[in-house]
């Protein structure tokens, strides 16, 4: 791999995990605002379970994202995240009608209703994170990563 697309990781890496690392803090510790009560508030099952589960996995993937340390296995739940997230709170907007904004058991968020231009503003983040997440658990963390320096020093004692 050239110099120029292992430095492109490290930036997909940086911007998968510097998105999730803090977005997992918000939802153990801003509840009210984006963990257990808007899980609620969409119709999340479980939210008092899922809200700090959900912080949790994006807070331990996000971080060994940045680190390039297991690249792969942590990029697999995130992509999990980001496609119950398009799933629970932008496929909503699309579908719903401003006189029934229920749909399947998700509800679209106050002010967010409705219709194609309203939900491609609304999920261009997400779909940026899953596209990113989804390059990573393809391409792993690249050269500078320490999925890298395991793999090298495995090699390494395979050859004595």
């Amino acid at each position: 791999m050239s110099m120029e697309a292992d430095r492109g990781i490290v930036l997909i890496r940086a911007a998968v995990g510097l998105v999730f690392l803090p977005e997992g803090m918000l939802k153990l510790f801003k509840s009210e605002w984006l963990g257990a009560d808007r899980f609620a508030a969409i119709g999340i099952p479980f939210p008092d379970l899922m809200g700090p589960f959900v912080g949790l996995v994006e807070i331990i993937c996000g971080a060994l994202i940045l680190l390039g340390l297991l690249t792969r296995y942590a990029a697999f739940p995130l992509i999990i995240v980001m496609l119950v997230a398009i799933l629970s709170t932008k496929i909503p907007i699309l579908v719903a009608s401003p006189e029934d904004p229920q749909w399947w058991i998700f509800s679209v968020e106050k002010g967010k209703c409705c219709g194609l231009w309203k939900a491609e503003h609304a999920w261009r983040t997400d779909f940026s994170m899953l596209m990113s997440t989804l390059f990573l658990l393809i391409a792993g963390g690249g050269e500078w990563s320490i999925d890298r320096l395991l793999t090298q020093r495995q090699k390494h004692e395979a050859d004595l």
